[in-house]
Formats: C-alpha cells, structure tokens, sequence
C-alpha cells in the first residue's frame, strides 16, 4: 500500500514532515549538488539577524558522546542580504516554501529583520529563534523569561505577513510556561527543542575546549529530552509543534509525531551526512508498514 508522508502545520501542506533544521543546512542552495532538494518537506534556513555577524572566535565544535557541542554565535551576513541573495538563489533550486530562522539581540533587531525578509515570496513561515544559547545578550535570554518571550512574540506578530513560529529552549526548569506565553502572545506555532547548554573541557590544557566556553550540546543524546518537551508542551497549547532534536532516523521522526509534534527538524545528523535529510525520507513508508500507519497524519499524541 502506498504511504501518505504528508503533513500540515496551520494552513500550510508539507508533502513530508521533514525539514532540515537551521544551522545545520547552510542557506539549502549548497546542498542542490547532493539531491533534488524538492524531496523535502521544507528547509529551514540558516539563523539570520538583522546585521551581518561574524560568528564566535574558534574554536567553535567540540566532540560529545552521541552528539556535539557547537558555538557557531549566529554567524550570517544579514537579513539585507539573505533576502536579496540567499532566499532568491535558493528560490531557483527549491520550489517549495521554507522556514525563515530569524534571531536577534532586542526587540527592535527582530521586528526590522521580520520587515526585511517579509518580502521574500518563498517565506513559509517565520522561526523566530529565542533560545539561541552562543550568544551574549539576547538569544536564550528571551526564551528563558515568559514575559520576554511574550514580548518579542507580540512584537514580530504585529508587523510578520507570514504565519510566526517561535522556537523554544530547554534551558528552563519549565517549558510549558514559556510555550503558554507565546501562544498568547499570538504565536500560530512552537519549534522544539534549541540545543542544551553544555561545555567540555581540554585535559592538557586545562582550559574549555571552546573559545566561547559553553556551547549548545545536539545530537542523539538530547532526544529523550526532547521527546519529554515536545509531549508536555503540546499538551498544553493548541498551536502546531514542530519538534527537533537528536532526531536520527524514520523511527525517531515518527516518535516525535507520536510525542505530539506535527512535523519534525533534522540537525546534526545533517552535519555527519549531507543525505540524512534525504534517507530519512525515504525509509518512512518501512517504517510506517512496520506500525500499521497508512498516513502521518493519522498519528495522535501518546496519552
């Protein structure tokens, strides 16, 4: 039998829940002399604030036990010229919406960098990215606050022409407050979760092994907490979750759905395979044959 891989999010139909997650794909147009990127769901695009960022100082990834530790600190050349070079480069490879990852240092730098890139046709959504752990002042200060984040959330939905998604940290002792406040601040959806907040340090040195000290710790070993994340927030908010992760795999996307989200991120893995994206798609139907699934989107949160 064939398998129906599609999905919504709101209004918007994603022929398959699987979307490369930002940082991890570039800007999507890098990634066109691998495979047809239309294959995918969507593509969340790299990070972009509204001035051009130099990034952190090197080095910047460390090794970890089933994952990475990275502090990259938003490293883009700015919402100008994303939207007049980027998004139309990707534009010509990729036919299908994207994810728009914005960050920022303030209110101001959000709403400015939402009023520049409103005009890029192929803006599926926006992801406004709160819980940025590599950078100082800013970035996961708003997501670890509900009344910041339900600031920067009102204040991107008052001028966004596109449906606002807000993605969320695990650096809380409760995420489900931090979710609550954006959704009634207007979010029409959640991304969880960002990168955990880690650090590793050189024996012989004697000295962290990043420039930056702590970085944001991703990879297989953060999925069963974002798994635990993704079920207590879509519990308790009636906006789509878009849930990442750890995510490694087909059976780990359909896990995550079954955790309550509506469609999934893919990060590291893309770092280790520029096919995981690709692979991950194509073993679902497997895997769905395997769980008696006919379609994604019959899947219901686990009680």
């Amino acid at each position: 039998m064939v398998k129906d891989l599609s999905v919504r999010l709101g209004d918007w139909q994603l022929d398959n829940p699987v979307i490369p997650a930002s940082g991890t794909f570039a800007f999507g147009a890098e990634h066109a002399k691998y495979y047809d990127l239309n294959i995918l769901g969507s593509i969340a695009v790299k990070g972009t604030t509204l001035l051009p960022r130099d990034g952190n100082p090197s080095p910047r990834i460390a090794e970890c036990p089933a994952g990475l530790l990275n502090s990259v600190g938003l490293q883009n050349p700015g919402a100008r010229h994303v939207a007049a070079v980027e998004l139309q480069a990707i534009q010509s490879v990729f036919k299908k919406p994207i994810v728009m990852n914005v960050s920022g240092f303030c209110e101001r730098d959000y709403v400015e960098a939402v009023e520049i890139l409103n005009e890029c046709r192929n803006i599926g959504i926006f992801e406004i990215n709160i819980s940025c752990p590599n950078v100082h002042g800013g970035g996961m200060a708003f997501g670890t606050d509900p009344k910041a984040a339900s600031a920067i959330t009102k204040a991107v939905k008052a001028v966004s022409k596109r449906p606002v998604y807000v993605k969320l940290s695990p650096n809380v002792t409760d995420i489900v407050a931090i979710a609550k406040a954006c959704e009634d601040a207007g979010a029409d959806g959640l991304s969880l979760i960002n990168t955990l907040l880690g650090m590793r340090i050189d024996l012989k040195k004697r000295a962290p092994v990043l420039a930056n000290k702590m970085g944001g710790y991703s990879g297989p070993g953060v999925f069963p907490v974002a798994v635990r994340m993704v079920w207590q927030v879509t519990g308790a908010v009636s906006v789509p979750v878009i849930g990442m992760g750890g995510i490694e795999s087909a059976r780990d996307v359909i896990e995550m759905l079954m955790a309550g989200a509506k469609a999934v991120e893919i990060g590291s893995a893309n770092l280790r395979d520029p096919f995981a994206s690709k692979k991950i798609i194509e073993d679902l139907p497997a895997v769905m044959e395997e769980c008696r699934i006919d379609a994604l989107s019959s899947i219901t949160r686990v009680e």
